[in-house]
């Protein structure tokens, strides 16, 4: 059962982080974006003042899961885990952060802007 969760957390991890980053450009799926982009930001900065800042429950359930399979967990940064995992490279925590942080931004002023203007056209097409 430990491994199937190790590949879950995984799979669901790094698949919410692409949404998160991408699921503003389709117009069916920016509704849903900005939701999973407003629970990562209430992670990171509201359970971030109790459990530090960049908090992510998710993070924090895998790692235990990789504990109790004796797999190393020496990083407190799922996205750091992921790109040293990808790319084979140990990149520098704060580079990671600091893309982590501006990409999330981004991704939130967009998932921001596409819903509004697509809420814009479609109240200007009803009138």
């Amino acid at each position: 059962m430990l491994g199937f969760l190790n590949i879950f957390f995984f799979v669901f991890h790094t698949g919410l982080i692409a949404f998160n980053l991408s699921g503003w450009v389709w117009k069916r799926t920016r509704l849903a974006n900005l939701a999973t982009l407003g629970a990562t930001a209430m992670s990171w900065f509201v359970l971030g003042i109790w459990y530090g800042f960049g908090y992510c429950p998710s993070t924090e359930w895998h790692w235990r899961v990789r504990e109790a399979l004796g797999l190393s967990t020496d990083t407190g940064s799922y996205v750091k885990f992921l790109v040293d995992t990808m790319t084979g490279l140990d990149v520098k925590t704060e580079i990671v952060d600091s893309a982590t942080v501006i990409l999330l931004a981004f991704a939130l002023a967009a998932s921001i802007f596409t819903t509004v203007i697509s809420r814009r056209k479609k109240r200007s097409l009803k009138e």
